[in-house]
């Protein structure tokens, strides 16, 4: 199938809209996979913890063989902005497939294709809404170094930086699409200001501290009617230990080659012990308004 065959197919349907897609959101390194993890486990509700290498209840929605298959033919042979142009049709047509709710995992900030407003790259055709999940930048330096492989005072950089993409190399064939991050403060902006959409935004902090509510009130934003034993059970199978177990003894297939382990510490206020006074500061004052609108910082910009 070429490029002009895809999009002729793609118009033929274009009144058959099923807006079955929960978007799975947030910057890289702030709970997303646990999230997925627990979803997985609620979904399947086995007697026994799910496989963290069998995610595909909850795809990624920047997988290369996903859009490869969905469109006929290969990402390499287009540019980056030619794949963008296809990815909102792309979701359509996964949306329009799905006979239940599909949870998709996204790190691409809430962006338009090729700057129009009124075509978001997720495809509001498709979007029955979104949960975005939000992390103290703090400890997000920490976890996105160790992820990179890279230094502390790189994330700190790549996290002010609006030009920051994921698997956008040059020569390069990555596994996955180009995923356009922003900056940290621009990507949380992006999806909970959203218009258009319902976003439902919870924070990491609040998922470690109350985890019951807090999952619970997630899954019912997105239409799922679970008991609550139901929810123990997946919280149970997805703690962060069973996690860290499952990926010593076989790997997570999901990890980058430079990074030692995925799920290295999974705390709250690692910041403390980690961080440099300099290093604070300089997180703290390139996103001062969104870390206060968020509770990570009092009114005299000191971190709560």
């Amino acid at each position: 199938m070429n490029y002009a065959t895809f999009w002729k197919r793609i118009f033929l349907k274009t009144g058959c809209e099923m807006k079955n897609i929960v978007w799975l959101a947030s910057y890289p390194k702030s709970g997303n996979t646990w999230f997925r993890i627990f979803l997985t486990n609620l979904l399947l509700d086995g007697d026994e913890p799910a496989d963290i290498n069998q995610l595909e209840k909850t795809p990624i929605a920047s997988e290369r063989n996903m859009f490869d298959d969905a469109v006929g033919f290969e990402a390499a042979d287009l540019s980056y902005d030619e794949v963008d142009r296809l990815r909102p049709a792309v979701y359509e047509q996964l949306s329009r497939e799905a006979e239940e709710v599909r949870f998709m995992k996204i790190h691409d900030a809430y962006t338009y294709v090729d700057g129009c407003k009124d075509k978001p790259l997720v495809s509001l055709n498709a979007a029955r809404g979104a949960v975005y999940i939000l992390r103290n930048p703090l400890d997000v330096v920490i976890s996105f170094a160790n992820h990179s492989g890279i230094s502390i005072d790189k994330a700190i950089e790549r996290a002010t930086d609006e030009k920051n993409c994921f698997c956008a190399r040059p020569g390069r064939l990555h596994n996955q699409l180009r995923q356009r991050l922003l900056s940290w403060s621009s990507h949380v902006l992006s999806w909970v200001d959203a218009p258009g959409i319902e976003v439902h935004v919870m924070t990491y902090e609040e998922m470690k501290r109350n985890p019951l509510a807090t999952f619970t009130a997630a899954i019912h934003f997105a239409g799922l009617q679970k008991t609550r034993l139901q929810v123990e059970k997946a919280l149970a199978f997805s703690d962060f230990k069973e996690i860290q177990l499952q990926e010593k003894e076989k790997g997570f297939k999901e990890k980058p080659v430079k990074c030692e382990s995925f799920f290295r510490k999974g705390n709250v206020g690692d910041w403390k012990e980690v961080l440099t006074d300099a290093q604070v500061q300089t997180v703290i004052r390139q996103h001062r308004d969104v870390m206060t609108r968020f509770g990570y910082l009092d009114q005299n910009g000191e971190p709560v």
